[in-house]
């Protein structure tokens, strides 16, 4: 005999479904503004550690924070004027002779018979060098105006920046601030387990940011002066391509190698490109052998991939400012997974 189910639908079950519906709509409306809230919550949590090592020291916690913002502002202000500046010339320079470059390689390959006669024809028809070195121009100059407009203008208006500068502030001269705000907007229940995750996630994000920039700086620093002391065009522009690759893992290395040898056998033949390509094997030789045990190995955190995987969904979504809180929420997520993970391996065991 079949059994007959039925489904009643409840007055407090309809006006929970209602105001969930009503808060999420609320979120959606203000989500400028939880982005604001997150990021700030994100540098309070990057300052934290060094606000404690001056606690440890009895270095009162105002003044330290204040001189880490105070420090992090200036060498953001001259990494804008003295690098960010200079690279969007350079990046606009080199899409400016990148047809030029690609009827170089061409009759370069034809010549020494490595390519095709007609591997690089159509390159410089297809690419959008006008439309590019314009937007790199344009991006230069609004930029140019200041660090502070420029700020205001990545982070998405002078009012969000602010906001993000004062509630970061505010957080991190409180002692354990960044706790004393998540207690307020968890429910009681909930509040020493949320502060504990996010804790145990803080200190994967601060080692994954300790890895990933000590080891860009490395090699932007190492192939950089490679490249200067080759002659090769462009070092600057190349050299970052190179950090910023490092975060691919495997094939970060490769394909930052690519432009550079493009670069240089187009410039000085097909000597140049080898000796390039040379002193990028070497360097990669050089980190995977010495940089990477001595520094990612020790400081693991959030896995490559994730990052990765994180970036690019938090920069789609929401920008500058997604991806800046894009792998902080990755290592939450992580950490919660696996707590979720234990917790159906304990009850498998107890069962």
């Amino acid at each position: 005999m079949e059994e007959k189910h039925s489904f009643s639908i409840t007055t407090g079950s309809l006006v929970r479904a209602v105001a969930v519906v009503a808060i999420a709509y609320a979120l959606f409306l203000v989500h400028s503004f939880v982005l604001v809230v997150i990021t700030a919550v994100v540098i309070a949590s990057a300052v934290e550690p060094a606000a404690r090592w001056a606690g440890a020291r009895k270095i009162p916690r105002v003044p330290a924070v204040l001189s880490v913002y105070v420090s992090v502002t200036l060498i953001l202000a001259g990494l804008f004027y003295f690098l960010f500046l200079p690279l969007l010339s350079d990046a606009s320079a080199f899409i400016r002779t990148l047809p030029a470059y690609s009827e170089t390689v061409n009759s370069e390959a034809i010549t020494t018979s490595i390519l095709e006669p007609n591997t690089f024809q159509n390159f410089s028809a297809n690419l959008p060098v006008a439309e590019l070195s314009s937007y790199f121009n344009s991006l230069a100059s609004s930029l140019s105006q200041g660090i502070f407009s420029s700020a205001s203008l990545v982070f998405g208006g002078v009012l969000s920046f602010v906001l993000i500068i004062v509630l970061s502030f505010y957080l991190a001269v409180q002692d354990d601030g960044v706790s004393k705000f998540l207690r307020i907007i968890v429910p009681a229940r909930k509040e020493q387990y949320v502060v504990g995750l996010w804790k145990r996630s803080q200190q994967k994000i601060g080692l994954w940011m300790q890895g990933q920039l000590l080891l860009a700086v490395i090699v932007m620093v190492l192939v950089y002066l490679g490249l200067m002391l080759i002659g090769v065009p462009h070092a600057l522009l190349l050299a970052v391509l190179a950090g910023v690759f490092e975060i691919i893992p495997l094939f970060g290395p490769i394909l930052s190698a690519i432009p550079s040898v493009f670069v240089a056998f187009a410039s000085g033949g097909t000597s140049l490109a080898l000796i390039v390509a040379g002193l990028y094997l070497i360097i990669q030789q050089f980190e995977n052998h010495l940089i990477y045990p001595l520094v990612v190995k020790k400081v693991v955190g959030v896995p490559p991939t994730v990052s990765i995987l994180a970036l690019v969904v938090g920069g789609q979504l929401a920008g500058f400012l997604g991806m800046l809180i894009s792998v902080p929420i990755a290592a939450v997520l992580m950490e919660f997974l696996s707590d979720v993970e234990r917790e159906k391996m304990a009850q498998a065991k107890e069962a």
